[in-house]
């Protein structure tokens, strides 16, 4: 690239600088934090809770871990965590602050908040020193991330040695035929229910275009071992619609 010349990443099915790409995404999640859990609930018909639990099984939180959760958003994974592992604490770390206000308001209504610190934080630069958690989580978040490599790169930095990632994120269908299914629904009816229950069409459509532009399965297993994690797997979920990526930091 020539000096000068502006680096370029995707938002959605658009191009734009990858110095804009955060600041995108920050208004998407501030414009729709009020409504993101019922659209969740909405969009999946409630299968999302299903994966988030398949991803605790297969996590296994132990007492007394530490646990990062990255673009943790209302605290779903934290609150999942915190339930299966006594005396175990989590940070949850979010772009968003709005999205971090509406996770603090359930940790204080679940009397959580004594276990669970909220950050605003960057992926790409996370504010903690080496070597200090034990797992690292981040659910539907890492396709929002403008340089994954630089997010898996610092997760690997910010655990510690036996410390473990999972990654659970909306993935691809292997059947073509059940993925042209799939993608109708999603182009067709997830922007529209995102207008008529949040009153924005345009943040459902980007979520929608950026699963579209997330690696498959083999592919974001092979950035994992890249930036370092061994013993690296991954589950399909509901078909494939979404994936589950487990990496150890050994």
């Amino acid at each position: 690239m020539q000096d000068g010349e502006t680096r370029k990443t995707h938002f959605g099915f658009a191009e734009v600088a990858e110095s804009d790409k955060a600041g995108l995404v920050h208004r998407v999640f501030t414009r729709v934090a009020d409504k993101y859990d019922i659209m969740n609930d909405v969009m999946s018909a409630g299968i999302h809770r299903l994966w988030k639990d398949a991803m605790m099984d297969w996590l296994a939180p132990r007492p007394g871990q530490r646990l990062l959760d990255v673009a943790g958003g209302t605290g779903d994974i934290a609150f999942r965590f915190l339930e299966r592992a006594p005396g175990a604490h989590a940070t949850v770390l979010d772009l968003t602050e709005s999205m971090l206000a509406e996770g603090r308001r359930r940790a204080e209504a679940a009397r959580l908040a004594d276990r669970i610190d909220w950050v605003v934080g960057d992926a790409m630069a996370l504010p903690f020193a080496d070597g200090s958690f034990d797992c690292y989580t981040i659910s539907f978040g890492i396709r929002n991330v403008t340089r994954i490599a630089d997010a898996l790169a610092e997760a690997f930095r910010v655990l510690r040695v036996g410390g473990r990632l999972m990654v659970l994120e909306f993935s691809q269908l292997p059947n073509p035929a059940l993925q042209w299914a799939y993608d109708r629904y999603s182009f067709n009816l997830i922007p529209l229910m995102g207008q008529v229950i949040a009153g924005d069409r345009e943040s459902y459509q980007y979520l929608v275009e950026s699963i579209r532009r997330f690696p498959d399965q083999e592919s974001f297993a092979a950035m994992i071992r890249e930036a370092g994690f061994e013993r690296v797997r991954y589950r399909n979920l509901t078909m494939g619609v979404a994936a589950l990526h487990s990496g150890w930091k050994i």
